[in-house]
This record gives C-alpha cells, structure tokens and sequence, in this order.
C-alpha cells in the first residue's frame, strides 16, 4: 500500500544509496515512494518506527515524508550511528549516516514520501481544501500501513507532530489500536528513530532538489541558486519573480498555493476570470433542493380540512 496516486519503488541495492536514488529521479513527478528492502528479522521481531517530514515550510520543491524502522532489541545501533535531529548537522554528516543506515541491512529498514509541489498546491487549491496538515497525517498513515503490508512487525511509532500533539496522536490511535503510538514535540531530538526518519527525509529532498530536472526555460543565479527556498529569502523571491510566465505562472517546482507565490502572480501575472457552472444554469431547470422547500410540502387532505384538523407539534 503506498499513498494515493503514488509510485513505489524498492532500491534493492543500496551499496550506493545516494547513486542510487540518483538514477530514479526521473520517475519524481507527481508522488513517488522509495523504500529499502525489509529485512527478514524486521518481520519476526518487535520494531520501533520514527516518522519525521522535510521541506514543509518552503515555497520551492517537495515535502519529503520519511519513516525509519528498526529491531526493537538493536535500538542502540542508531545512537552509534550519529542519528540526531537533521537540522543540527551538515549535509555531509546527514547524507554519512544515511549511507550507514543503508548498510544496516539486517535490522533496519526506511521509506520516503516525496510530495511534488504540484500535489500539494493541488490539494491545497482544490474546491474542496485539503490543508497541508491533512496532507502529511495522509502521509504518515500511508507510509505506517506501508510498512505493515510488507510485513514489518511495527509496535511502537514516534511521531514528530502536526498541529497538537494530543489530537494528533489521538487520530492515529484510532488507526492503528494495536500499535503504540507517540506523538510529540521536536520528537526527531528525542527519539533516534525520528531522527533517523528525519535524516532519511532531508538528505532525499535535497538530492531531489540538486538534482531537479526543469522541463521549462529558467533563469537562476550562478552564485545563489534559488536561495533557501523559504518564502521569506530575498534570493527565493528573486528566483520567483524571475521565473514568473505571464500566462502559465511558475516552473514545477514553485508551490502555487503558497501566499509569496500568489501575491506575485496577482501583481504580475494575467487577470483570469473562471466561470462557474452555476451560472449558466437555464433559469426553467428545477433544482433538486427546490424539492425539500417547505412550499413543495403536499396539500392537506380534503378528510382533515372538513373536519377543520391541523397537524400539530406538541400537546
């Protein structure tokens, strides 16, 4: 089982993980799973699994979900493996342990998510709105009965929150009653399996990001790039001005329903007017709701109106 409307693919060989996410970028389009092959122990042995995102905040690129999974018994292997929040360390250092965990064959196992910016400005721009919240709870839900399709013993999930914690971890409780599940703040600083999962999920962003193949004519500075990518980085909204078509708006990798976006696509770009189906409906057409207005209730029986009887609501 993978999220709706995503791809799967199983790096098998992970000799080489960064090379090998490498020669499957191609297949990044709208959403794409990647996941290391389970190991046989994971499916007799209890597991712990962390679950931690990157890149929610930019304008630019995906959101990467990932979620890392490991005997419960061997734990104390990815302390020895560095595993600590992502953010703390160098890409050099995430992208270290993430090739070590890769050899860690025999009793770990990971997943990413990676969300394209044109699916969550979809979700989020669609009629009926799909929040990005409601976006990564899909995610970590998805990727969780991922693990459990492939037959991975899961009995304990530390998730880094969305939004409050207790609802949160309420709502996967629900889900999955016969896991223990935890969901807290900056999880991916307390527990090393979110942090594992946090590492897996940054470095694969920011492989996807280096590696972003644009299918429109660009222009980006030779000394900054697209800068940070967050909205507020005068870099990012040079990149967005810049690359702004009159008509069809933003490359790819630019979120449309991010407010920067949209402010600058209301400023500069074309005036679209989109008519609404409802206005071009024949005024003579009965609409369904007339059916259930109180004037379209049947008149009174000729038996009650003679004996003067009304239908009343209470004695």
């Amino acid at each position: 089982m993978t999220s709706e409307g995503s791809t799967s693919i199983i790096l098998e060989d992970l000799t080489q993980p960064l090379q090998a996410f490498r020669t499957h970028l191609e297949n990044v389009r709208d959403r794409v799973v990647f996941q290391s092959p389970v190991p046989s122990l994971c499916k007799s042995e209890e597991c712990i699994v962390g679950i931690d995102e990157a890149g929610r905040g930019p304008v630019l690129g995906p959101m990467v979900y990932g979620i890392s999974y490991c005997v419960k018994s061997n734990d104390d292997t990815l302390k020895k493996l560095g595993c600590a929040d992502s953010k703390s360390l160098t890409e050099e250092k995430r992208e270290y342990i993430f090739t070590r965990l890769c050899g860690e064959t025999e009793h770990c196992g990971w997943a990413v998510d990676i969300i394209s910016p044109m699916h969550i400005s979809n979700c989020m721009l669609r009629r009926q709105k799909y929040s990005l919240n409601e976006i990564s709870h899909g995610s970590a839900i998805a990727l969780i009965k991922l693990l459990q399709s492939k037959g991975v013993n899961v009995c304990e999930v530390y998730v880094d929150t969305v939004g409050p914690p207790e609802k949160y971890e309420e709502k996967l409780s629900k889900i999955f009653p016969n896991i223990s599940i935890k969901v807290s703040k900056k999880a991916d600083a307390i527990y090393p399996i979110v942090s594992a999962a946090s590492i897996c999920a940054k470095v694969i962003r920011d492989l996807t990001l280096k590696n972003w193949n644009f299918s429109e004519k660009v222009k980006i500075n030779q000394e900054n790039g697209w800068g940070s990518g967050y909205p507020g980085d005068p870099v990012t909204k040079t990149f967005l001005a810049e690359n702004m078509d009159h008509v069809f708006g933003f490359p790819k990798i630019v979120r449309f329903s991010w407010s920067t976006a949209d402010v600058i696509l209301k400023e500069n770009a074309a005036p679209v007017e989109w008519s609404d189906d409802e206005d071009n409906v024949d005024e003579n057409t009965t609409t369904i709701t007339s059916f259930f207005n109180s004037s379209n209730k049947p008149s009174t029986h000729i038996f009650f109106k003679d004996r003067n009887l009304e239908t009343v609501n209470f004695l």
